[in-house]
């Protein structure tokens, strides 16, 4: 018989796996460099900000010796009006100069590589690692730390907590999609505030950890 977790992947895949290319503009699919420089701008900064400004940008340069040719000033009309803009724009450009002058211009595969790049988080490798190597990862924002929390398959006060409590629970073949299909639960269901309990397709399977109120 399959697990719980097994039955909400299930319903969460079927639900959303068709609207979870939303999350990340298709252009930067299967490339690690766009993949990362998308996450960059997307943190504290809504998705269609994010695509767009990450649209304008890769017009301009798609690699990082093209990013390089760019002035500072250049990205920052580019990418406004994402979230810290200007700090992203050096960013951008250090994090482009490592890769070229370190990595021969290619972005690493590996976790604790990708971490070593001033400005990427441990969300940010873990999505570069999935998104754009196909390879299992476990990238955890706030969708993921609290739904996993409210479903009751962690126990933890911060996402990178719940991103180790997960890599121990967690079946392996579930890592590459958790994050974009809890991302779309909780931004349509399982909102922060007031849950739409009452709709939502996994009740029967959610203890409803830390929920005071819900719809």
């Amino acid at each position: 018989m399959p697990t719980n977790i097994e039955w909400v992947m299930q319903i969460l895949k079927e639900r959303y796996q068709d609207k979870t290319s939303a999350l990340m503009d298709v252009s930067t699919r299967k490339d690690p460099f766009l993949t990362l420089i998308s996450c960059l701008l997307s943190l504290r900064t809504k998705d269609e900000v994010t695509a767009r400004a990450s649209e304008r940008l890769f017009i301009q340069a798609k690699t990082p010796e093209e990013m390089l040719n760019l002035k500072k000033e250049e990205i920052e009309a580019a990418i406004y009006p994402v979230g810290f803009y200007k700090r992203k724009a050096g960013q951008i450009l250090g994090i482009c100069r490592v890769l070229v002058e370190r990595y021969d211009s290619r972005v690493p595969d590996e976790l604790e590589e990708l971490l070593k790049l001033r400005g990427v988080g441990r969300k940010t490798a873990n999505i570069v690692i999935t998104r754009g190597y196909n390879k299992p990862g476990i990238a955890v924002d706030t969708h993921v730390h609290r739904i996993s929390n409210r479903l009751g398959l962690v126990e933890t006060k911060s996402p990178n907590q719940t991103e180790f409590a997960l890599r121990k629970t967690l079946p392996k073949r579930y890592w590459t999609v958790f994050n974009s299909l809890l991302v779309m639960h909780g931004k349509t269901i399982c909102t922060p505030v007031s849950p739409k309990c009452s709709i939502c397709p996994i009740t029967e399977y959610c203890k409803r950890i830390g929920v005071t109120r819900f719809r």
